[in-house]
């Protein structure tokens, strides 16, 4: 009989010892993979905000539609005015060598390295084909000034999808505690933020 407890013991210990590192594992998995999904979504979002910046600069306006972004990307250009010689150096200038050319440069070629899949600029990375939520506009500040805003988002429950959901509850919680977007976003269609992001 000595032996059964013994035995029985043995194997309650290894049930108690696997439910307490699983315990303790759990939260450490849901935190890798939380950083992992946020790391690509922030340089997702950067990507987003470095072409509606693109776009702005060219049409005075960002926009809110993420086909007319891609378009964009892919078949517009930039006009750069280029000098040649030094405004700085009088004699050159005295003698008419310094002059301006304006040029036009692929707005794919001088904002993303080669190869970069700009038509999953929209889609949410490791989502499984959601997409940000994007919006653009006018707002009005504070001293009267009316200045063009985008926004791009993306809600935790898309974005941790398929995690321990009471994590994610917890997630969550914490970042309505700190009356930020429960998520991550760039710019904003509410507030003046120069086009920051809320990781920022």
């Amino acid at each position: 009989m000595k032996t059964v407890y013994q035995i029985l013991l043995l194997v309650l210990i290894v049930v108690l010892s696997y439910l307490v590192f699983e315990s303790i594992m759990n939260p450490i998995r849901f935190n890798n993979e939380k950083d992992k999904r946020y790391a690509k979504t922030i340089n997702r979002l950067k990507d987003i905000r470095t072409a509606q910046l693109a776009y702005r600069s060219e049409h005075n306006k960002f926009t809110g539609s993420f086909d007319t972004l891609i378009n964009f990307v892919k078949y517009d250009s930039f006009r750069v005015v280029r000098q040649i010689g030094s405004m700085d150096d009088s004699l050159a200038v005295a003698q008419g060598l310094v002059r301006r050319d304006t040029v036009t440069i692929s707005v794919l070629d001088s904002l993303f390295k080669k190869g970069y899949p700009v038509d999953s600029l929209r889609l949410v990375p490791y989502t499984g084909g959601a997409q940000f939520e994007l919006g653009a506009g006018e707002l009005l500040t504070g001293s009267g000034l009316k200045i063009k805003v985008f926004e791009a988002k993306v809600h935790n429950d898309v974005l941790l999808k398929g995690l321990d959901r009471q994590l994610v509850v917890n997630e969550n919680d914490l970042r309505k505690k700190l009356e930020r977007f429960p998520g991550l976003q760039v710019g904003s269609l509410t507030q003046a933020t120069n086009n920051a992001g809320n990781w920022e």
